[in-house]
């Protein structure tokens, strides 16, 4: 079965998930196969918890809902250990090329026994994921292959871009429902409402969605929160956003900043001028072959501005929070100044500057791809300052 009402050109398995082509698993199993072998390791395991550890869905298509490991020795199939026992017969529809039992009492006994019964020498196990304390005590030292998972997401293959603009419309019409259906009087949590609202019936599902509201005349918030208030949005409110719907693991985000019920102040207009120059610099920046280094310089527009800001100004995404990574607000860190971009690779631009007062703020930035004609931003929604409730 391939194809379907909402997602024209993503094939759908027997049992009605998204999935991806058998050459496209294949394809990820073997950069896995590599980077075990460039390490000498002969057994793998990948461990995720409490929804999170990509590398489980990546490889799978199980999204890890309680806890979940991925053992494989040698060349024999993956078996996929799932907590709790009643998530087994969602996960056995779900994961393709995966053998998918109950965990047990405990996973990682359970890991262990499965290693021992195929004979894998316990001393080259690798290991994609948190190893925790657990996995420590039952399988000893594993060689971390974290990094190296990391470097396979870097560069998305034609399928995954298309699983990720299929994420960035479901976040399109969050952030579209937000604007059309928000109003004074409405709470925080309510306007979060709104966004998830959009995409539920859609297949999306909740990546992040910060958000709040301050009055733009005197203002005490500069970034979205992560945990929505019951705070009432008013006329005269600055309302910023951060959002992130997901489609099977592949989430857009959309970064914007509305004004409530009336025209922005000048020095919100002023703010998100700064940030829109910024974004563009960086944006005509990112060509493959430009370097981190070429996207700091970009990126300086906002310091002789004098302005800084909160967050990072760019990070990759799409499989994780990726390089390119560039801290914003003179945090030093980062990804390496000689760091190169490649076609493919995805990235959100997000200059959100702050004022020498530190207490105002905007947000404006989204998703996009390295093309060899430059960076492309995967989202349709409109830049600018938005309006709600007018």
């Amino acid at each position: 079965m391939s194809g379907s009402a909402h997602d024209p050109g993503i094939a759908l398995s027997p049992e009605g998930y998204p999935i991806f082509s058998d050459g496209e698993r294949a394809r990820r199993w073997a950069l896995v196969r590599d980077a075990m072998d460039q390490v000498g390791a002969s057994s793998l395991v990948c461990y995720g918890a409490d929804r999170a550890g990509s590398v489980i869905e990546w490889l799978t298509g199980w999204p890890v809902t309680r806890e979940a490991a991925i053992v494989r020795c040698g060349n024999d199939e993956p078996t996929l250990f799932v907590q709790h026992a009643n998530h087994v017969p969602n996960a056995t529809r779900v994961a393709l090329g995966a053998t998918v039992a109950w965990g047990g009492v405990s996973t990682f006994e359970s890991v262990a026994r499965h290693i021992d019964e195929a004979g894998g020498p316990r001393g080259r196990i690798a290991a994609i994921g948190p190893w925790p304390a657990a996995a420590q005590a039952r399988l000893g030292d594993a060689i971390r292959l974290s990094d190296a998972y990391t470097r396979m997401r870097l560069v998305k293959s034609p399928e995954e871009v298309a699983f990720l603009v299929r994420g960035a419309q479901l976040t399109d019409r969050a952030v579209e429902n937000l604007q059309e259906h928000a109003a004074p009087g409405m709470t925080e949590i309510e306007c979060s409402a709104l966004l998830e609202a959009a995409y539920l019936a859609q297949g999306g599902t909740n990546h992040i969605h910060y958000l709040c509201s301050t009055p733009m005349d005197a203002p005490k918030r500069i970034v979205p929160s992560q945990w929505p208030s019951f705070r009432r949005i008013a006329t005269g409110d600055a309302l910023v956003c951060e959002v992130s719907a997901s489609f099977f693991g592949y989430a857009g985000q959309l970064l914007r900043t509305f004004s409530v019920g009336a025209d922005p102040t000048p020095e919100y207009r002023a703010l998100h001028e700064a940030a829109e120059e910024a974004f563009a610099s960086i944006a005509a920046a990112a060509v493959p072959g430009a370097t981190v280094a070429d996207l700091r310089r970009a990126a300086s527009v906002l310091e002789r501005s004098g302005l800084k800001t909160c967050d990072d100004v760019v990070h990759g995404f799409g499989g994780g929070y990726l390089p390119p990574l560039i801290p914003g607000g003179g945090r030093s860190g980062g990804t390496p100044d000689d760091y190169d971009l490649e076609e493919r690779m995805t990235f959100v631009i997000q200059p959100n500057p702050v004022d020498a007062s530190g207490a105002r703020g905007v947000q404006s930035g989204e998703l996009g791809i390295v093309t060899a004609d430059g960076w492309r931003s995967l989202h349709g929604f409109p830049r600018g300052i938005g309006s709600i409730g007018r």
